[in-house]
């Protein structure tokens, strides 16, 4: 079967190989295996190709980190899926190669929608899902502000506010992309600037906001901090500016805000089947009703590897692999 491999770290357009590895040998009790059908490039998977993300894997390896595909087939015990089903493939099985094995106790059949949103609801939708829930609980009617609104988690974060009944303040870097979040249905989209929190303040009738998801870094953090109420938290997810972040200690120490990391792998590590499978289980429906929907600029085939992570390295839009 084919699949991407690395042999070393470096440049994702230089190392990136096609090769044929042996195709995957049947399931075992309580697994299955996937035929893919489609996979996005994600900034995570350019960081790991470059030997600069959190998780390395031990050489050579099969790269990529999300995608969906068909049931080809099935191991004993396993009666919730059957070959046909489409599913996620489930972290942290590398994703790109046409055949992958997986345990099913992690994995459902998705509902019936477009393959390439799909493809991308493994990694993205949850982020966004766990920025909202797991450090603050809001009642329904609060105010969450968020920059890098334009990008797959900041797209996501929109329709999942609102299904929990919270509104959401998206803050863009261009003028050209406000109208494009406000059609997703953010309820305040600014641009961003040193003059935010009097814009926010405004726009917003001066709502005590507790949580603030970051996914830029540099000076666009100070000013996600001054959006916020006393004893609010502050989510860093990603780092998009490639810049160490900028904060004022003052506000940590005399009104009791408080930084918080967060990356996806981790909860993956700590989390049950159950509450996996619950979580996946009320994001696709958003995904399925085009309520979480990531524009695709252009798709791939396996042997325009090279090519294919070098659009992704352009962010110009969504690069997906597709199988067939």
């Amino acid at each position: 079967m084919k699949a991407i491999q690395i042999e070393g770290f470096g440049n994702p357009a230089d190392v990136v190989k096609v090769v044929d590895l042996p195709d995957v040998d049947a399931p075992g009790i309580g697994e299955v295996v996937i035929a893919l059908e489609a996979s996005p490039i994600n900034p995570s998977d350019l960081l790991m190709i470059s030997g600069r993300y959190g998780y390395l894997p031990k050489l050579p390896s099969v790269v990529g980190q999300e995608g969906v595909g068909r049931i080809t087939a099935v191991g004993n015990g396993v009666t919730h899926l059957k070959i046909g089903d489409r599913t996620i493939v489930p972290y942290p099985a590398p994703v790109w190669a046409e055949r992958i094995k997986a345990d099913a106790r992690w994995l459902r059949r998705l509902p019936d929608g477009d393959v390439d949103q799909l493809a991308m609801l493994g990694i993205n939708p949850p982020t966004a899902y766990l920025l909202l829930t797991d450090f603050v609980k809001l009642p329904m009617g609060s105010w969450v502000i968020q920059n890098a609104a334009n990008s797959g988690v900041g797209r996501s974060v929109i329709p999942i506010a609102k299904s929990l009944g919270l509104n959401t303040v998206s803050v863009v870097r261009r003028d050209d992309v406000v109208d494009e979040i406000k059609a997703l249905g953010g309820d305040v989209v600014l641009v961003d600037g040193p003059d935010l929190a009097k814009r926010v303040a405004s726009a917003t009738g001066d709502a005590l906001i507790s949580l603030a998801l970051d996914g830029v870094g540099d000076m666009s953090t100070m000013n996600l901090l001054g959006c916020l109420a006393d004893k609010a938290r502050l989510v860093a997810y990603s780092a998009m500016s490639g810049k160490p972040f900028v904060g004022d200690a003052r506000l940590l120490i005399y009104r009791e805000m408080t930084l918080h990391g967060f990356w996806l792998g981790h909860w993956f590590k700590r989390t049950t089947p159950q509450d996996y499978v619950q979580m996946y289980e009320r994001l696709a429906p958003l995904v399925v009703s085009g309520a979480i929907r990531t524009p695709v600029a252009q798709t791939f085939t396996f042997d325009q590897a090279s090519e294919a992570v070098k659009a992704a390295a352009r962010y110009q839009g969504k690069i997906l692999f597709k199988t067939a």
